[in-house]
Order: C-alpha cells, then structure tokens, then sequence
C-alpha cells in the first residue's frame, strides 16, 4: 500500500487528507494519533511512523484507517517512502534527553538531521504542511537562572544553549521554518509551522509515571527538592495535541495567518513550581522539607552527573541542567496561538488533571 492517496495532483485523487505523525507511539505521538482519530473529520488515512510501532496507540473501532510504519527519522529512504502521497506530517519524533544520557552525536542525529530528512521527504513527495513539535527549550529556561514569566513569543530573553537536547530543537526548529514556501513535487509551497510546549503533562508520561510510583513508595507523598518559588507553565498533551491539528488545518486553508512561525503552546493549567504541580496532578502530597543551599544541590547534582558517566544504569533526575531548569521561573502565554488560528484548550483544567491522575492511579499494580 505504499503511496496510498496520489500526490494531489490527479483528479481522481481520493476525498480526504493523509497525516503523518512521526514518533506516533511516543508519549505525545499517542495523544495526536488519538486526537486526529477522533477529531479530524478530513482524516481519510494515518500513517504511525515509528522506531517501535505499538498497536495499542490505535483506539479501538479506528484500525481501519491507521497504518503502522516501522522506521527511524535518521534513515531519509524510510522517511521519504512514509510521505509519499501525504498531505500534512506532524513531526513528533525527537530523543528527549535533559539528563545526559544520550551522547550529543546520537541527539543530533534523530532531533537534527532527522528534521532535515522529514524536510527532505516533504520537498520530494509533495508534502503541502509541516507541523513541527518544538519545544519552550528553544528559548529556555537558560543556565544562569533568568527568569521569563508570562512571556510571549517577542519577549526578549537572554537564551543560551549549553547542553545538546535544547541547541539540537533550536536547530531543528530553525532548519523548519527556513523550509518555509519551499517548492513540494507537483508545484506547491511547503506550510511549516513550529509549536513550542511548555513541560507537558499527562497520561503515559514516563516521568509523571516514575514520580507516581515513587510517591506511592513513600506513602503518597512526592517529596519536593528544587526551589518552591520557581513558577513554571505546563500543559496537557491532549491539549498539545489539539494546537497541532488546529494549526494543521490553519496551514492547509489559511497559510498566510502562520506559515513559518514559531508559537508557544500552553493552556488554562495553573502556573506553579515544577515538583508541587507534578504532585498535584498525580494526587500526591507533596513533601517539602527545608531547602538544602543551593551550593549543596549542585553539588549533589555534579556527583549524579559524574556517576551518570560511569554507571549506565544510574539514572538520576537531579542533574546540573534539570537542577537549573527547575529552578528557573519560565512561563508562558498563547495570546499569538488564539489570534493567529483560533487556539483554545480543548480540555479544562480539571478535566486535563482528572484524566491524568485517573491514568496514574491505574498503575498501582502493574510492573514498572
């Protein structure tokens, strides 16, 4: 079935739109597969391109319409036959690596170089929309601890890339919107547009997941480290997955409103400190005993950071960068996202929070 759809230039081509979610079964991946399944009523055919597909992404009743396409984003060939006859990819996929555990060159290699193989593939194939998941890392939080609250997407911020995941998305970000008004096979003009989440949130998020059982260890309770007053925008992946598509349709109808823009993605979530909102989502209590100095905690992180190098399996959450990140208030707005292409939540505040400590609670019991 490889090509299914025609490269929209045959009248005979079918009714509908073919979507392409990189990184389908990932943990946001699986919320945009769900999403345009139950919510794009152009949706004629998806295609799940994943390094591991999982069956289970597909909700039930919607198999007939989804395919499962094995492949890695840094092999442009696999790539390349994914799209072919794709109207709209949505390019998810990205190793996610704020801990240190990747080595820069594997980073670059599947958040740099992958992007340019989707740009590639979409030049060749005929591709007429990019929707690229970014991230607020673009921006920041940056290691000297300044703090963005409330921002928009012009307010001015002293970024600065020290570590490989955030100059690799800034990378990949600007390689996306440079393809902007590219010519596509069969004559049109490539829509890019980037979207950048603040700390997402939600179900099957395999830290949120780690937390949880961590918390439930302890009695309930999520024991809190990182400074209280450091206030952070976060926002539910369902939601994430909502400015995806609406920004999709945006591209395809009305290009000019954001093509080759960047755009911050959060919703109604409240703005609180990282470690007290994760327990609050998690229906934790969160624990806070009195702060260690700050001198102690990067202390304490340079030695995890150490250990990282030399024991593989050590896997710390407190590291020079997070202790940085989670300690810096950056927030944001979408004012840009709501006048640009008409961006609301989707899901609620107590909506978004209740699906995901319901997802939560429905671990205990189960095998990490």
């Amino acid at each position: 079935m490889e090509g299914a759809g025609g490269d929209g230039e045959s009248g005979t081509e079918e009714q509908g739109l073919v979507y392409v979610v990189t990184g389908g079964c990932g943990f946001l991946g699986s919320h945009l597969v769900q999403l345009l399944l139950e919510r794009e009523p152009e949706l004629r055919e998806l295609r799940v391109f994943d390094l591991n597909p999982d069956p289970q992404v597909i909700p039930p009743g919607h198999g007939a319409r989804v395919r499962l396409l094995r492949g890695d984003v840094g092999d442009a060939g696999a790539v390349g036959r994914a799209l072919e006859g794709a109207h709209v990819v949505l390019h998810s996929a990205a190793l996610v690596d704020v801990w240190g555990r990747a080595s820069p060159e594997a980073i670059a290699r599947v958040n740099v170089q992958g992007t340019r193989n989707v740009i590639a593939g979409c030049r060749a194939r005929g591709v007429r929309c990019l929707i690229y998941t970014s991230s607020m890392e673009v921006v920041g939080p940056n290691t000297r601890g300044d703090p963005f609250l409330r921002g928009h997407e012009d307010s001015p911020y002293p970024t600065r890339h020290t570590e490989p995941y955030p100059r690799s998305k800034a990378q990949a970000e600007r390689l996306v919107l440079e393809a902007n008004g590219s010519l596509v096979r069969g004559g049109a003009r490539l829509v890019t547009v980037a979207l950048r989440p603040t700390g997402i949130y939600g179900e099957r998020h395999p830290l949120l997941e780690r937390l949880y059982r961590r918390g439930r260890a302890a009695g309930g309770r999520l024991r809190c480290a990182l400074p209280p007053h450091a206030e952070h925008g976060r926002v539910y992946a369902g939601n994430v997955a909502w400015m995806h598509v609406l920004a999709a349709r945006a591209a395809l109808r009305s290009p000019a409103s954001l093509s080759g823009q960047a755009f911050f993605c959060y919703d109604a979530s409240p703005y609180a400190a990282y470690e007290e909102f994760s327990a609050l989502v998690l229906g934790l209590r969160p624990q806070r005993r009195p702060w260690p100095p700050l001198g102690l905690l990067r202390l304490l992180a340079l030695l995890n950071a150490a250990l990282g190098r030399l024991l593989p399996l050590f896997a710390p959450l407190l590291t020079p960068y997070t202790l940085a990140v989670g300690s810096t208030p950056f927030s944001v707005r979408t004012d840009k996202a709501l006048r640009s292409f008409g961006y609301r939540p989707l899901y609620s505040w107590p909506e978004a929070r209740a699906r995901t400590e319901a997802w939560a609670r429905g671990l205990e019991g189960t095998q990490q």
